[in-house]
């Protein structure tokens, strides 16, 4: 369950995040009468700064933050919490919202579900320029030097190419915001630890402002440059600023970058900069370097090549998945062959242990990926990996929260279940390296966990991100990696500096374009900006001759059958597939025997057009997954069909007959990893009793669906303790206000052309825009949230219109354990 920290009374210690704060507003407030200095280029970034703050801005105390109940928290088994769901988006521009002296006292963490909400929702929403810049804005040098017309060597609509020199003779180097294509054409290039040769390959980059900026620089070639093409790319990414303001102002601006030679192509999706303060929306935008310890690991590391078995540990946000990508992508990319099998030949296995913020798949799940192509984004910009040239995943496991602490056995299994996987997956590719990722939680039962799996994994390194220690945790992981032979690394942590998204508030957006993106026939994936509501759902029976979900399981406590509905209801499901009813804890012979098959496994259940192709659609709610097919009529509840008879561990719910799997002594026991694995992750829209169906959205294809129940699998719905799904609520109200947006931009355009309408086409016009009026009015016009009316500094900044949770929006009782604690 995810908590906000705790608040501490005045005489309690506070945290070091706390003290911080309290020590920048005594400065802040000492120095109001000193005039702001003009800031200063920064070529090399320090490596640690503390978290920034406007000096002037709205502030909030903290009796205006909201937080809602989970769906149906462990233990209480208190239906009805599932309508207070909001999502938390950050202040515009990256820049970090300003705390009172009563939020100083309030330690921040990763995992702050934070449903206080500051959603704009003028046209401020576009990517136009901030008028002023925020007084502790700082000047960092992006690029080595300014690109002219004498480093380009052509141009076309949507691509250049540039020439980049020697790093040791011209310092060339080139940093770029937005996404787009790298065509390496001569020369060999590095960009975030990938080594590029020439080769007809395009390479996709994505470098949004969450993060710090991918650089290119010239490692070596001909006549001592390289040149690389940098080509424009729209997969739709961009456009989900449509469905979530978390993605508003992250990619690069419409407005010209000075002295740019790009600065009058407004269509790229990509701007060149210099320094951060060619930027136009002024954020905090910083190169990606590493630290110099860490290259060194990093070169040492990749010279054993397929010997290397390493594990990465270190606390929260010390830099251990940047670490990950680079050794990683240094891996992948060694020089061309000389006939001989090379590590690039035979990929990289990924074993990701960190259900709270995975690299290639949706929060809640660890998994074993073959990579064969670097990776070179965020984790928001690849929320899944299911391409046969670029990399597969080979197994995922569902457990269903953000931490393992809530069952460390089954976690403990699944890793070592897809530990087993890759000792098969080196049959085939025998000089295939390992890269571990292990969760920040090194603390009591999580050291002993990564204790654990160094002295069992047989691990060639184990590499510790943090050189402050502490002793306890360091001290006793030395003593497990000396008593299993594996050399131990400690190196210094590399925060990321001026956060402008939480870890929970990545984890929503990453969420967000997993159950928006599709991938494509030619293996890339692509994004809808239409909400999940206008899109055509997933029918599955879940009762009946053609029931196609067997069970549906809680982790956690045992919750009464009465509220199973309402714990689903608009919740995040995992959908695993069991090979065989021994997965489920104490099934008999007689129940494996019996249930062997699913009765009418592709009876048309679901499609693959989870899209509708026109957001401005409404859709019709009892429409299937196929056009003019309607659902079978299922079998009596207290006459189960033959071939689907009833598990004996499954309930069936008075009110909808849902298929409850509960197995054990209190809590739940998962299921056997070994014989189950995750296929993805699905929303459940609505249940639908009358039809015995549940209308649920999810991205899996419908290939992989159709794979597991041909195979004999089993399809287990399982609902753990994962973020609620707060996005999905405000998507509808996001779409509605771009949409209006949109026309009134059309409109402008139109009498700046000097268009005179007809009196026809003045009234479409008219009508039009009415309707998006009244679309917006009734996607603000709903009871869990409010259209909050700011003034003040909120105006000087343009925050006009924000989202705010109403107080009390669950009933009294049913908060969440956090405030009941």
């Amino acid at each position: 369950m995810k908590r906000k920290g705790e608040m501490h009374s005045q005489s309690a210690p506070v945290s070091a995040i706390a003290a911080r704060r309290l020590r920048q507003k005594s400065a802040a407030a000492s120095q109001t009468a000193a005039p702001v200095p003009d800031p200063v280029l920064i070529e090399e970034p320090p490596l640690k700064k503390p978290k920034t703050s406007l000096s002037k801005g709205s502030s909030r105390d903290n009796s205006e933050k909201r937080q809602f109940p989970s769906q149906g928290g462990r233990g209480d088994g208190k239906p009805g919490t599932s309508k207070t769901v909001l999502p938390n988006p950050e202040t515009l521009g990256g820049i970090s919202k300003p705390e009172t002296a009563g939020e100083l006292q309030t330690d921040v963490t990763d995992e702050d579900d934070g449903v206080e909400t500051e959603v704009t929702s003028g046209d401020e929403e576009s990517d136009a320029p901030l008028p002023n810049r925020p007084a502790d804005f700082q000047n960092f040098l992006l690029s080595k030097s300014r690109l002219t017309k004498n480093g380009v060597v052509y141009r076309t609509d949507n691509a250049i190419c540039i020439r980049l020199k020697l790093k040791m003779r011209g310092k060339k180097n080139l940093t770029l915001i937005g996404q787009y294509d790298l065509w390496v054409k001569r020369g060999v290039v590095s960009i975030m630890g990938a080594k590029l040769h020439p080769s007809p390959r395009l390479y996709r980059v994505y470098a949004p402002s969450t993060h710090s900026l991918p650089v290119i620089k010239c490692v070596s070639g001909i006549e001592d440059y390289a040149e690389v093409e940098i080509r424009s790319c729209n997969n739709g990414l961009c456009r989900l600023k449509n469905l979530s303001n978390l993605y508003h102002r992250i990619w690069n601006s419409k407005e010209p970058v000075p002295g740019s030679v790009l600065q009058n192509d407004r269509s790229l999706s990509y701007s060149i900069l210099h320094s951060s303060s060619d930027d136009p929306l002024k954020r905090h935008l910083r190169p990606l370097h590493l630290e110099k310890k860490w290259s060194t690991s990093i070169q040492t590391l990749s010279q054993r090549g397929a010997a290397v078995r390493v594990l990465t540990c270190g606390p929260k946000g010390s830099g251990k998945s940047t670490f990950n990508k680079y050794l990683l992508n240094h891996l992948l990319s060694p020089p061309p062959s000389d006939g001989n099998l090379q590590t690039g030949q035979h990929g990289v296995a990924f074993l990701d242990l960190d259900p709270g913020q995975p690299e290639l798949a949706p929060m809640g799940q660890i998994y074993l990926a073959h990579l064969r192509t670097p990776i070179l984004g965020p984790q928001f910009s690849h929320p899944a990996l299911d391409s046969r040239t670029d990399g597969h995943t080979i197994r995922s496991h569902y457990i269903g929260a953000s931490s393992p602490k809530d069952d460390p056995d089954h976690y403990i299994m699944a890793t070592m279940e897809l530990m087993n996987r890759y000792h098969e997956l080196l049959q085939s590719y025998p000089q295939c390296p390992l890269i571990i990722n292990y969760p920040g939680w090194i603390f009591g039962l999580g050291l002993e966990m990564v204790i654990s799996l160094v002295t069992s994994l047989g691990l060639s390194d184990v590499v510790y991100m943090s050189d402050k220690g502490p002793a306890e945790v360091v001290e006793p992981l030395a003593a497990a990696a000396l008593e299993a032979g594996v050399p131990m690394t400690i190196l210094p942590s590399q925060p990321t500096d001026f956060v402008t998204r939480s870890s929970a508030q990545l984890r929503s957006m990453q969420m967000l374009s997993y159950f928006h993106s599709t991938q494509h026939q030619n293996g890339d994936r692509i994004w809808s900006d239409i909400p999940l509501c206008r899109t055509r759902p997933v029918t599955v029976s879940y009762s009946g001759v053609s029931q196609g979900i067997f069970g549906i399981m809680v982790t956690g406590s045992h919750h009464d059958p009465d509220v199973l509905g309402d714990l689903l209801d608009g919740a995040i499901v995992g959908v695993v597939a069991i090979e065989s009813l021994d997965a489920i804890a104490r099934a008999n012979e007689q129940d494996a025997s019996d249930d062997t098959v699913i009765a009418n496994r592709n009876g048309g259940t679901f499609d693959g057009s989870h899209f509708d192709p026109d957001g401005d659609l409404q859709m019709d709610p009892d429409v299937t997954s196929k056009e003019g097919q309607s659902p079978s009529t299922p079998s009596s509840p207290s006459q189960p069909s033959p071939s689907n008879r009833q598990h004996s561990s499954i309930t069936r719910t008075p009110r909808e007959n849902l298929p409850y799997l509960f197995v054990g002594n209190g809590s739940c026991t998962p299921l056997d990893p070994n014989q189950s694995h995750c296929l993805g992750q699905a929303i459940i829209r609505s249940i639908n009793p009358s039809t015995q169906t549940l209308d649920i959205y999810t991205p899996i294809p419908p290939a992989v669906i159709r794979n597991a129940l041909e195979q004999g699998n089993h399809l287990i719905l399982v609902r753990g303790q994962a973020d609620n799904p707060n996005w999905t609520i405000s998507e509808e109200y996001f779409s509605a206000r771009a949409a209006q947006r949109r026309h009134r931009r059309m409109i402008a355009q139109a009498k700046a052309d000097g268009d005179k309408p007809d009196a026809t086409a003045r009234n479409e016009r008219e009508a039009e825009s009415e309707r998006l009026r009244e679309r917006v009015r009734r996607a603000g016009n709903v009871p869990w949230m409010k259209l909050d009316e700011r003034t003040g500094d909120a105006k000087e900044h343009g925050f006009r219109q924000m989202w705010r949770l109403r107080k009390r929006a669950y009933p009294s009782g049913a908060g969440s354990e956090s405030e009941r604690e």
